[in-house]
């Protein structure tokens, strides 16, 4: 039996309607990230957890230790970053997030939790202290979801 099964076939085949239930691919269950105590998780970066092969404990693991931290993208954000360990093919892991303590929000009740918003791997090395684009589809999904 093929271990890889098709997006259409698994239970995020409704993500569009932003359920994302229990689902699970390569072992990871996200219906555990909704009692998690210390972040709150964002629809879109279980989206892209599960598109760039990031496991929640990866993402996690990047917050508290990052190896560079950085301005976010998006307005009272903060990018932090790891790197791979492979030197052949090196990547960066990148999560953006939200301090809750600074910030306030009308649609979100979350408590003093972190806003986990998105990660995604960055191929190659990322140039230091530069400022990169964020996309116009991503930004209105967030000022949607009432992240921003």
């Amino acid at each position: 039996m093929n271990p890889v099964r098709s997006l259409a076939h698994s239970p995020l085949a409704n993500e569009s309607q932003g359920d994302l239930g229990g689902a699970t691919s390569n072992g990871m269950n996200f219906e555990s990230l909704k009692k998690d105590t210390k972040y709150h998780w964002t629809n879109h970066v279980i989206r892209k957890m599960l598109f760039y092969g990031l496991s929640p404990d990866r993402v996690k693991r990047v917050i508290r230790n990052p190896k560079r931290v950085e301005e976010g993208i998006a307005e009272n954000t903060i990018g932090v970053m790891s790197p791979s360990t492979n030197t052949k093919k090196p990547t960066e892991v990148w999560v953006m997030y939200q301090d809750k303590l600074k910030v306030k929000s009308e649609k979100l009740k979350v408590g003093n939790k972190k806003i986990i918003i998105s990660a995604w791997r960055y191929p190659g090395i990322s140039p230091i202290g530069k400022k990169i684009a964020i996309p116009q589809d991503i930004l209105e999904e967030l000022k949607n979801d009432g992240i921003f």
